[in-house]
């Protein structure tokens, strides 16, 4: 998972909200077995948009600041941040092909 930054309250908002790029945030915990799922999808998605949209992960339990701040209450949560807002959430597990169709509307 190198391609996917590793996200916490402290960093989330020069990572994400001052990003030139589109991000597409994933809001997991290590004991949801949806989101261990989630993970590998990620990292494939992270490869497929080098350079044209930043894709991160954040532990709930550990970014619990940000996670309350963005209403998470159900896991696996994705976002999309453009220009330091939300513009897509989606709640449960998503596959590749639906991750870049999303992904592919804020890119173009």
């Amino acid at each position: 998972m190198t391609n996917v930054v590793e996200l916490n309250d402290l960093n989330f908002d020069s990572e994400v909200k001052e990003s030139n790029l589109p991000v597409l945030v994933d809001f997991y915990a290590t004991w949801c077995g949806p989101c261990r799922k989630q993970l590998p999808i990620m990292s494939q998605v992270a490869e497929q948009f080098t350079g044209r949209a930043k894709i991160a992960k954040i532990n709930v339990n550990e970014g619990q600041v940000k996670s309350m701040e963005y209403g998470v209450t159900s896991i696996p949560a994705l976002m999309v941040f453009k220009n330091g807002k939300v513009v897509e959430s989606l709640s449960g597990l998503h596959s590749q092909n639906q991750l870049t169709s999303i992904l592919n509307k804020y890119t173009a």
